[in-house]
């Protein structure tokens, strides 16, 4: 099970990577995965330094991930009609 960190720590080790302290060292001193310590980077600076908030996505990127879904959903159904097409012409023969 995933551990669960509160805001004030993810500050804390943002704040010692921001310090000049080697991401690798940081996440070894604490015990975390370094890529978990780079995220929490990337979230603090696209969130002005706080966790709590979510990031609020733009009109343009609500459009885009709602077409990406329709896409994912299109590209199965063609599949799935790929696949029908190519088990009915097997049998017509």
């Amino acid at each position: 099970m995933a551990k669960k960190y509160d805001n004030d720590f993810k500050i804390l080790i943002v704040e010692l990577v921001k310090s000049g302290r080697p991401i690798k060292e940081v996440s070894l001193e604490y015990d975390l995965n370094d890529s978990m310590v780079r995220r929490w980077r990337r979230e603090y600076e696209a969130k002005s330094g706080d966790f709590t908030k979510k990031k609020e996505l733009s009109q343009e990127e609500i459009e885009l991930k709602a077409l990406k879904k329709e896409l994912r959903e299109i590209t199965m159904e063609r599949d799935i009609l790929k696949k029908a097409v190519s088990i009915f012409s097997k049998n017509d023969r």
